[in-house]
């Protein structure tokens, strides 16, 4: 039996190569960042080529390190940026444009016109989503309607359409297919049927011939080539539901919420597909093989850790992620300073894409340990914001929440999140649950662990945060939040350009 299974997260700043032993510890991890391309304001791309190359680079890193062989491994999984769009040529494999991101708001003005009389929610009965920027089906409309010829090569079938999973999948296997959880990010999938819904492929103007096969997130979809040759390709979920798998949230009413980028709150919600009332997304968690698919609510937050990079890359306040929590240290409090970081609008439970960012409550008396502090407490107001839409939802109270991401490193954060919340934050051993959610389904699909209970039993705690804050000061400081929101609506206007051809 081969020792490890390996997961290739393929994220919005980075890829990174992270191979699992039995235990679901990590035993060798490899990562590079990609660019960042900026053509216009509001806009975000990615270059699909270089990623590949980076994809390739960090499997490579991650087998050197271990001193291992693809023989070595008994499968691999892939996890990855959600709505992220790409069209590649079907017989050279080039893309046909850059990616375009999921923080990409350059569909505003063709989400405004899709949205017509019948407004945002025209389509969520059907795919449980919302009319927003965010979704892959409007980029896929916006990229054929604005690269010159693509539209009638994908109607033969010559271009193809993949999220990230399913360009990497490509380029590993030669299939063309994607799994049911980055599906349901599209527009274009029917969360009933599991297919590719006819009358969303009409409305939002998307030929069915470039589309890919939905598979379930947990079966081999063939058999590696080149850096892991002969592996088998066993489970590709989108990242948050990747984190849910990895946080082993298998009941109903289990959730955690990642932090990375940007932030994603999910719970299971079982068998039932239950539509929000409350601005947030109804999504596939998962599906093991040919069992019944698993659903889960979902509070989406654009901008978390992404903002610490923009302080950091834009600004010039900090030298590296670390800082910031040393220097929000400085300060006992935000000295009366919100950030809200609305630079792609304002996702759940808002849903707002006229929103921009502001810095609301500036004085002579703020300084940058006051930003800082800001910056940071930006993510937790934003969670408190979905958690009580969840509650309103599902009727339950949470308990406790599980964090997983890159920014549970900041124990400040960590704290702050729970006094706002007024619950418990628990983070666990592994805080990679992305990369673990997609070890543990393809390492599933293969039989290298044998069922769910067993990933269960491989969850520890590492660290726990209490809540310590005076409730009044809470909601006092929640209602200011709330304050600086608002002032963040409607700052776009008909007549800006948003570069978008309908």
């Amino acid at each position: 039996m081969s020792q490890y299974v390996a997961a290739i997260d393929q994220g919005t700043t980075s890829s990174r190569c992270i191979i699992f032993d039995a235990q679901g510890q990590i035993a060798a991890i490899d990562q590079k960042e990609h660019r960042q391309i900026f053509p216009r304001p509001g806009w975000v791309e990615h270059d699909a080529a270089e990623i590949w190359t980076n994809v390739q680079a960090v499997t490579k890193g991650a087998l050197a390190k271990l001193s291992i062989t693809p023989k070595d491994l008994a499968a691999i999984g892939i996890t990855n940026q959600r709505e992220t769009t790409l069209l590649w040529d079907k017989a050279t494999g080039k893309p046909v444009h850059n990616a375009i991101v999921w923080q990409d708001t350059r569909t505003d003005l063709l989400i405004r016109d899709l949205a017509g009389e019948a407004g945002q929610d025209r389509f969520r009965d059907r795919c449980g989503l919302p009319l927003a920027t965010y979704f892959s089906g409007p980029k896929i409309r916006w990229l054929l309607n604005n690269v010159p010829g693509v539209r009638e090569r994908a109607e033969r079938g010559e271009v193809l359409f993949g999220t990230m999973d399913s360009w990497l999948i490509w380029n590993l296997t030669g299939r063309h297919v994607t799994d049911v959880t980055n599906a349901s990010r599209t527009m274009l999938m029917n969360l009933e049927t599991l297919d590719w819904d006819d009358s969303l492929l009409d409305a939002i103007g998307v030929p069915r011939a470039m589309l890919p096969e939905i598979r379930s997130s947990s079966e081999v979809y063939g058999e590696s080539r080149g850096v892991v040759e002969g592996v088998p390709v066993a489970s590709a979920l989108g990242d948050q539901q990747a984190a849910l798998f990895g946080q082993t949230c298998f009941a109903v009413g289990e959730g955690k919420c990642t932090y990375g980028t940007g932030g994603f709150l999910l719970v299971n919600t079982g068998e039932a597909a239950v539509q929000s009332k409350n601005g947030l997304l109804t999504t596939v968690g998962y599906r093991i093989g040919d069992q019944k698919p698993v659903y889960a609510l979902e509070g989406s937050i654009a901008v978390a850790g992404s903002l610490v990079q923009w302080l950091r890359d834009n600004i010039g306040i900090i030298k590296n992620a670390a800082e910031i929590e040393t220097l929000a240290a400085t300060v006992e409090d935000n000295g009366g300073c919100y950030f809200v970081p609305a630079f792609s609008g304002l996702f759940a439970p808002h849903w707002r894409s006229d929103a921009r960012g502001v810095i609301a409550g500036l004085t002579g008396y703020i300084t940058k340990g006051h930003i800082a502090r800001a910056v940071i407490e930006a993510a937790a107001w934003q969670t408190r914001e979905v958690v009580e839409a969840m509650e309103a939802d599902s009727g339950v109270m949470l308990t406790t929440l599980k964090v997983d991401g890159g920014m549970t490193a900041n124990g400040l954060l960590m704290q702050f999140l729970a006094d706002v919340l007024n619950a418990p934050v628990v983070r666990p051993v592994v805080a990679e649950t992305t990369c673990l959610g997609a070890a543990y389904a393809a390492g599933l699909a293969v039989g290298y662990w044998p069922d769910i209970e067993s990933l269960r039993a491989n969850w520890r705690k590492s660290a726990e945060w209490t809540p310590t804050m005076d409730p009044a000061l809470r909601e006092k400081s929640f209602r200011k939040w709330k304050k600086a929101v608002q002032r963040t609506m409607d700052w776009i206007d008909q007549d800006d350009d948003q570069g978008t051809d309908l």
